[in-house]
């Protein structure tokens, strides 16, 4: 993540430069957007594997769900992109089978249309990624007690574990692609929706980087995608930019909770605690309208330990907020302002072994991790201040540092087994964020 805010960085700055004193650039327009849609992955050596054992290889689809924003300065387009890719389900015995993966991946374009309703972009993009590839039992414990007593219910493989972290994304993807939008007006309001389809292909540029256990898993990141998607677009010919604009934040901030219920039946069970309180990674969206606040903000929380000589652990929670608010003070380059969110939220508890055999040993003996999952929705009301450093003499955009402070609240039972975990899911939380706004 902060590999790939450098680089946003760098080429804003570098797109934005203007030697020829009084000339303005043309045009410029933000957006936020979400995206689903679908691609194709095969896992070539793992399917010769089942052939090799008179069964059918995996389903060559997963299903795409992402976040974006992107701001266009003339013809050049740059953009930043998070997605979640889950694979088709399979079924062998009394296992489920299957893989999910998800990327972030800094956008560079160039516009072959002029500023209008209507955009043609193609572009490139770069980033990292994470691969979760597992057999598990359809079955679940119901208990966290029996589960502790015996974890080892499949095998889980990971490369570049968030599980652990969002700091621990990795391994280079890159994507070719093109993409067309349209805007529509939305009445009484300067921001416009715009209805997007993006085409075109992904893969890993470096062979060998998505290994596990002695098969190739790159397959799992190349494809021919299709993704289809709408958001808010704010056109330089409704407003002026000092009165809107869209910014993207890298946040990282700690939340004042913990996992003592947890770590209790841990010691139980003769495991090691997971100690501290968990930190996060993120990234967030915000949008103006004049006083008016509206974005989307994903984060990651992660404890992570050995939890024995021959076991790892992970306690990791993934939060996705929509959220809305208003900005109450603004002088000069200073606001405060507060948002309401309202979202998504999982725990999951991982205990894996660390040795593990390679394939297909691995695949015939199949017995050494498991985890447990819960999810639901989440609340929080949070204040805000942040401050804007004008970073060309044109003014063309801002280094925005901010500051927030807020609660969450779960809604539902988090339960890991029988157990609730709203110690680790409920609390307050104080994040900084460093970022950019046109």
């Amino acid at each position: 993540m902060q590999l790939i805010f450098r680089l946003f960085l760098l080429v804003f700055t570098f797109l934005s430069f203007n030697p020829v004193s009084g000339q303005r650039l043309i045009s410029k327009r933000s957006s936020i957007y979400i995206l689903a849609g679908t691609s194709g992955a095969k896992l070539n050596q793992f399917d010769k594997l089942l052939e090799e054992r008179g069964l059918s290889g995996l389903l060559n689809r997963y299903q795409t769900i992402g976040l974006g924003t992107q701001t266009r300065i003339n013809d050049f387009v740059l953009g930043l992109e998070l997605y979640h890719n889950q694979g088709k389900r399979s079924q062998f015995d009394d296992f489920t089978l299957g893989y999910r993966t998800s990327r972030a991946l800094l956008n560079v374009g160039y516009s072959f249309t002029e500023e209008s309703r209507f955009q043609l972009i193609h572009y490139m993009s770069l980033g990292v990624g994470f691969l979760n590839f597992q057999m598990m039992p359809t079955e679940r414990p119901s208990n966290l007690a029996v589960f502790l007593s015996d974890p080892e219910k499949g095998f889980i493989l990971r490369e570049k574990d968030i599980q652990k972290g969002t700091q621990n994304y990795g391994n280079f993807l890159t994507e070719i692609g093109f993409q067309l939008s349209y805007d529509f007006d939305l009445p009484g309001r300067p921001e416009a929706l715009q209805i997007l389809t993006k085409v075109g292909y992904s893969f890993s540029p470096f062979e060998g980087k998505w290994e596990l256990n002695g098969i190739s898993f790159d397959n799992t990141q190349s494809g021919a995608f299709l993704r289809v998607g709408a958001g808010i677009s704010l056109p330089d010919r409704n407003f002026f930019y000092k009165d809107a604009g869209i910014g993207i934040y890298l946040i990282r901030g700690v939340h004042f909770t913990n996992a003592s219920r947890l770590n209790q039946e841990l010691e139980k069970a003769g495991f090691s605690a997971l100690d501290g309180m968990p930190s996060n990674w993120g990234l967030r969206i915000l949008g103006n309208t004049e006083k008016l606040l509206y974005g989307a903000e994903v984060f990651n929380l992660a404890l992570s330990g050995n939890a024995s000589p021959l076991k790892s652990q992970s306690l990791n929670s993934l939060r996705i907020y929509a959220n809305g608010g208003y900005k109450f003070f603004q002088f000069k380059n200073l606001g405060i302002g507060g948002l309401t969110g309202l979202g998504f939220g999982n725990i999951r508890y991982s205990l894996l072994t660390d040795q593990k055999p390679d394939f297909p040993e691995l695949f015939e003996d199949r017995t050494f991790d498991g985890y447990l999952r819960n999810t639901g929705l989440m609340l929080k009301p949070e204040v805000f201040a942040e401050y804007g450093i004008p970073m060309t003499k044109r003014k063309y955009f801002d280094l925005m540092l901010s500051a927030s402070f807020g609660y969450e609240v779960p809604i539902g039972n988090y339960r890991l087994g029988e157990l609730d975990m709203v110690d680790f899911m409920a609390g307050s939380y104080l994040t900084f964020g460093i970022g950019i706004r046109p």
